[in-house]
């Protein structure tokens, strides 16, 4: 079925072009449907096979033309469209049907051809050859691609195929990291993350881990830290006149776990929101002031989590002595959960002192402004060893601080602090295994994958009805 032929089957090409695209429009000489036609497909036997074979190629190459819509309905083609759509529904249908067929669950003998193809294709700029094992293969314009991707990240669908795309294919995952405007792609996902309470929690639980997966390049940590933003307007917290792209995303990440410590109280989220983060550390870079007190702010809040679960196990102790026949609650469990937090917080902190303590002022200043807070855990056994660091930068700056007097403004402080840097011999801080968090898929993904796409061809194709008493795959409450 090569694209250089006159004739498709009984059809013309042109003709055979048109039905496959569903369009009048389209051109003979169109290098997109060309590529799309040069698929290999094993030749059919009978009349029988070689409709399917049609159907199915029908199928395929719309499916994949909906990258192209995105690209071009979504304004970034190379002509400039006159007022387009907020959302084209054509592009909406074509992704839907891509994410369909991309989540089919594999036969006994061959693997999913459509997520075959989505995990090979490579940039039309890329002229190496394709393995011989990848029978469906095919370029298209990564550039387009990224910019559509960053445009489009206030649905679902978008955000499931930016996952998909980074998680399964290298080629993707490789050009996007090397990008020098990042931003444009990563501030979409943090305004998903920040308006938590208006998203659902698929929605929110793909943006994030996308995040998981960026984080996991040490090239993006340090870049991140490099780009310098300017009036935040979505951040309505505090007024972020300039602060790096790193800092945000610190701001962001914690907002979420505290959002998440108050409201959904989700584990799973918890992990990723920290991996995020530990990912990260090692390459914290001028650390914004406000980034830096939220990072002690939630060890602060997760400290008092952790006094009142111990009082409350205390209070239920002393009850249970004067009655027997009330049952005790698992307070020992909620206890290593919020233990776990707790030390990962604070490898965290220690892993920005130990790999970056000169580039992170705001930080140390933050650490001894509420030095109060680690006094308990110095030497509770589950944290002694993690605290050794955190402890001898606190005892360390403290006696700067001491020896240049009393009535210190912010700025005479922060000076010190960064002579003080200079002196801390740095063999007296304690060596620990890096913080290194890879996102891995569960061991059954379409339990999850396949229910979440279909339930947003449910809610977002256009004029397809499904009755509601009839759906078996997801509950209809399901976000």
């Amino acid at each position: 079925m090569g694209s250089n032929s006159s004739r498709i089957g009984d059809l013309p090409k042109n003709e055979y072009l048109k039905k496959l695209s569903g369009t009048e429009s389209v051109s003979e000489n169109d290098p997109f449907w060309n590529q799309l036609l040069s698929f290999s497909f094993p030749a059919p036997t009978s009349s029988t096979e070689l409709k399917l074979l049609e159907e199915a190629t029908i199928s395929v190459c719309r499916s994949l033309a909906g990258l192209w819509t995105v690209f071009t309905l979504g304004g970034v083609g190379s002509k400039a469209a006159a007022a387009p759509e907020v959302s084209s529904p054509l592009a909406n249908q074509s992704l839907l049907l891509l994410l369909v067929l991309a989540n089919l669950t594999d036969a006994a003998d061959a693997p999913n051809p459509y997520r075959q193809a989505i995990m090979s294709f490579k940039n039309t700029q890329d002229s190496s050859p394709f393995p011989s094992s990848i029978s469906h293969a095919f370029q298209i314009n990564f550039n387009s691609l990224y910019m559509a991707l960053c445009e489009q990240q206030t649905s679902d669908q978008a955000t499931l195929l930016l996952y998909t795309l980074l998680h399964q294919n290298s080629n993707i995952r490789t050009y996007m990291l090397a990008r020098t405007d990042m931003e444009n792609l990563v501030l979409p996902i943090l305004e998903i993350l920040y308006h938590v309470e208006e998203r659902n929690s698929h929605h929110v639980y793909m943006a994030l881990i996308v995040l998981l997966i960026l984080t996991e390049d040490d090239g993006f940590n340090r870049s991140i830290h490099e780009v310098m933003l300017k009036n935040i307007t979505w951040y309505s917290e505090r007024v972020l006149t300039e602060i790096s792209l790193g800092s945000l995303l610190i701001l962001v990440v914690i907002r979420t776990i505290q959002y998440n410590m108050t409201r959904t109280r989700d584990k799973y989220l918890h992990t990723n929101c920290l991996a995020a983060l530990a990912n990260m550390s090692a390459q914290f870079r001028s650390l914004h002031q406000y980034a830096a007190q939220r990072i002690i702010s939630l060890f602060s809040l997760l400290s008092k989590k952790h006094n009142k679960v111990l009082e409350q196990a205390t209070q239920s102790l002393r009850g249970s002595l004067s009655s027997s026949d009330v049952p005790l609650p698992d307070y020992a469990q909620d206890l290593n959960v919020i233990e776990e937090v707790i030390r990962m917080m604070l490898e965290i902190i220690n892993s920005c002192l130990t790999n970056s303590l000169h580039h992170n002022p705001n930080l140390v200043y933050a650490l001894l402004y509420k030095r109060d807070l680690f006094e308990q855990f110095r030497t509770h056994p589950s944290f002694q060893d993690i605290m050794q660091n955190i402890d001898l930068v606190i005892t360390f700056f403290s006696s700067r601080l001491l020896q240049a007097g009393a009535e210190l403004s912010v700025e005479r402080v922060l000076e010190i602090i960064k002579q003080g840097v200079v002196a801390l011999p740095k063999d007296r801080l304690k060596k620990f295994p890096e913080l290194k968090f890879k996102y891995v898929e569960e061991e059954q993904p379409e339990e999850f994958f396949i229910p979440y796409v279909w339930s947003l061809v449910y809610n977002s194709a256009v004029g397809l009805y499904w009755n509601p008493q009839d759906i078996q795959l997801f509950t209809m409450d399901s976000d």
